[in-house]
């Protein structure tokens, strides 16, 4: 398998060593050519505002709802969960804008909140470390997304369909359960693409 992490901006390397060490292949995306090989896209943690305008200065917006299009399953980290938001509260308008969620960005804090603890993800992974840096929490779900994981009441990992996306940051432990559940929904995906 063949998955790509978007290099406009953030814990890229941080990304590509948590799917190599899972045993996928990991590409820097760069250009929006990159994706037709891809199986699997996972949009990074950053600055979900400066990532959503060099997403379009670059032609990224398109082509990555047409990734989601194809059935190609995309894993959403920190900004990359803003990115994939259908709402961002108090704002009117999104980036992707393909999973049924309202998000607020800076939910937890400013950066010297930022902070690490141990969550439940049922089906995925038992006390599982997670790093929370300026980050977003989901304040709705709607039609077919799905809560996977909470902190404090707080809605932080959520999954639809192909869409994967967590408020912290997974990549910055040495725990991939949450990579390797990623890459079984690429596999899936990729199995039913090609039946």
């Amino acid at each position: 398998m063949k998955v790509g992490v978007l290099a406009l901006q953030g814990a890229v390397s941080e990304h590509v060593g948590a799917l190599q060490a899972s045993g996928a292949e990991a590409v820097v995306v760069k250009k929006t050519e990159q994706l037709n090989d891809l199986d699997g896209l996972i949009l990074p943690g950053g600055e979900s505002t400066t990532m959503g305008r060099l997403m379009n200065l670059y032609g990224f917006v398109e082509k990555i709802k047409e990734f989601h299009q194809e059935g190609k399953p995309i894993f959403g980290t920190c900004a990359g969960l803003i990115l994939l938001a259908k709402e961002i509260r108090g704002e009117g308008k999104n980036h992707l804008g393909l999973m049924n969620i309202q998000v607020e960005r800076n939910a937890f804090g400013r950066q010297r909140e930022s902070f690490e603890t141990e969550l439940m993800l049922p089906g995925v992974a038992n006390h599982f470390l997670a790093v929370f840096i300026r980050a977003p929490y989901v304040t709705e779900v709607r039609g077919e997304a799905r809560v996977l994981g909470k902190y404090q009441d707080k809605i932080v990992a959520v999954e639809e369909g192909t869409l994967l996306a967590t408020a912290f940051h997974p990549e910055l432990t040495e725990d991939y359960r949450l990579h390797r559940y990623f890459l079984q929904k690429v596999k899936e995906a990729k199995e039913r693409r090609t039946q």
